[in-house]
C-alpha cells in the first residue's frame, strides 16, 4: 500500500502535463492580491535528483522534461519555477508539485501537504523546511476533508494519488463531490493515469454525472515508458477551472500531439 515512490517517474511526461497546468493555475491565481490556500493530498518528497540511480533506471525524465522543457517560453511559470529550483538545489534537481507551488506562491498564502509514506514524508519535510508549509503525515483524502474549507477560502486542491490502491478509481468521484460541497469556491484538480485497459473511464463518467461547476477535462497521450507499461497517457480533471485554462490546455495538447 505504501510502496510507491515517485523518484522512479519524476519528470516524466505525465509530470510535464500536471506540473505545467498547475503552474499556470497558481500563476493566474496569484496575479490577484488576495491570499490563497494550496492543498495537496499525495505530496511525495517534493524534490527529486534526476541524476539518481532510481531516476536513471526508468529513463522517464530523459524522455520527459529533458525534451519537453523546450516547449515552454522562458517566462512560462513552469519554466520559471524549474529554473529557481535548479538555482537553489543544482542542475539535476526536479521539483515535485509542492516545491513548484512554493516557488509560485507568496508569503500570505498557506500550504497544506499530506504524505503517508514515512520515508517520503521525511524527505518532504526536509525539502519544504524553508517554506511555511504544514506537513500532514496522514491519508491525503482524510487531510483534505479535515482542512476544507481552508483559510483562506480562496485556493487550490491537487489530488494526485498513485492509484496503487485500486479502489481509488471508485472512491474519488464521491470524495470530490463531498469536498466541493464543503468548499464550493475551491479549484479542485485531479490527476489520473490513462491506462490501456481504460480503468479511468468509469471514474470520469461518474465525475461528469455530478454536474460539478466549471469542469474541464484534459488528456494527453504518449508512448509507454517500457513495452509492458500500462500507462499510455495522463489526464487532469478540474472543478471550478479558472478562466483561460482551457486555452492553456489546448496549447499543451498541440505540443504532445507533435511527439
Amino acid at each position: 500500500m505504501l510502496s510507491y515512490q515517485h523518484i522512479y517517474h519524476a519528470g516524466n511526461l505525465a509530470d510535464v502535463q500536471k506540473h505545467a497546468l498547475m503552474a499556470w493555475v497558481l500563476d493566474y491565481m496569484t496575479a490577484k492580491d488576495k491570499p490563497l490556500s494550496y492543498l495537496e493530498t499525495h505530496a511525495g518528497r517534493a524534490l527529486y535528483d534526476l541524476s539518481s540511480e532510481e531516476a536513471a533506471k526508468t529513463g522517464e525524465a530523459a524522455a520527459g522534461i529533458s525534451i519537453a522543457e523546450a516547449w515552454f517560453d522562458a517566462d512560462h511559470p513552469y519554466r520559471r519555477a524549474l529554473a529557481a529550483v535548479r538555482t537553489q538545489f543544482g542542475p539535476d534537481a526536479y521539483a515535485g508539485s509542492p516545491l513548484l507551488a512554493a516557488h509560485l506562491l507568496r508569503a500570505q498564502d498557506k500550504i497544506h501537504l499530506a504524505e503517508l509514506h514515512p520515508g517520503e514524508a521525511d524527505a518532504l519535510g526536509d525539502a519544504m523546511a524553508m517554506y511555511s508549509a504544514k506537513i500532514h503525515r496522514r491519508d491525503g483524502f482524510e487531510m483534505a476533508q479535515a482542512v476544507c474549507p481552508p483559510a483562506p477560502r480562496r485556493g487550490v486542491l491537487l489530488i494526485v494519488p498513485s492509484y496503487e490502491i485500486k479502489t481509488d478509481f471508485d472512491r474519488i468521484p464521491g470524495i470530490i463531490g463531498k469536498l466541493h460541497k464543503k468548499w464550493n469556491v475551491g479549484v479542485i484538480a485531479l490527476w489520473y493515469p490513462i491506462l490501456k485497459d481504460g480503468s479511468h473511464l468509469p471514474m470520469i463518467t461518474a465525475l461528469e454525472f455530478q454536474n460539478l461547476p466549471k469542469t474541464l477535462r484534459h488528456e494527453v497521450r504518449f508512448p509507454p515508458a517500457k513495452d509492458k507499461h500500462r500507462m499510455i497517457g495522463s489526464g487532469m480533471f478540474f472543478v471550478n477551472a479558472p478562466w483561460g485554462l482551457e486555452a492553456e490546455t489546448q496549447s499543451l495538447s498541440g505540443k504532445f500531439d507533435a511527439l
